[in-house]
């Protein structure tokens, strides 16, 4: 019976994702063009939300910024869910926020990507051709067997969740597909430090 959280910063989450979210016991993501929310700094998210969002005062950017940041301390919980997160080696590359915002960035997904419960992985752009080419979507699972998998896909027009058992099973393939392409985490994980090195 008690509220959740995210209903204090009503005015910035729309539809039930961040609920979902904050329940799920295992996030899996594939993301083409930006570091999932989940894991941005503070300046990689202010950078990202202020390109994207076309917000008109600074206090509103705050406002967002600071609703993230909530929403990022599920990381540090007891429970904490496991998080699979893929990424483009162009997300590497776009220098969001500029080389000194895009460094720090880096080191901290290399930071977490150490925790038992995260694992990063990036598909190179030597995979060529590849089942995400549709672009990004994450799948929430959940602890309790009765809740079904959702599967998310967030857009400029709006959010869209998949929840039939076909439609979760062709994501469930799809990201697995993404995952063998993509090097494994330790390979990764060097990408992303080479990445962060060539960020003066």
């Amino acid at each position: 019976g008690q509220r959740g959280w995210w209903t204090a910063y009503a005015d910035v989450f729309t539809g039930s994702y961040v609920a979902l979210e904050d329940e799920a016991s295992l996030i899996r993501t594939w993301d083409t063009q930006l570091i999932h929310g989940l894991l941005q700094t503070e300046e990689y998210a202010r950078a990202v939300i202020t390109a994207g969002r076309m917000l008109p005062t600074v206090a509103d950017i705050e406002r967002r910024i600071d609703a993230r940041k909530a929403r990022q301390a599920l990381l540090n919980r007891v429970d904490a869910p496991k998080v699979h997160l893929i990424i483009d080696e162009g997300v590497l590359q776009r220098k969001i926020g500029g080389p000194g915002v895009m460094r720090a960035q880096l080191e901290w997904l290399l930071e977490l990507g150490e925790r038992p419960q995260i694992s990063i992985q990036v598909l190179p752009f030597s995979a060529g051709e590849h089942a995400g080419l549709d672009g990004r979507f994450t799948i929430l699972s959940f602890a309790d067997p009765a809740d079904p998998d959702i599967a998310y896909v967030e857009g400029t027009m709006g959010d869209v969740y998949l929840e039939s058992a076909e439609a979760i099973a062709t994501h469930g393939e799809r990201f697995e597909q993404i995952a063998k392409a993509s090097r494994s985490p330790e390979d990764s994980a060097h990408l992303i430090a080479e990445a962060a090195r060539s960020s003066p």
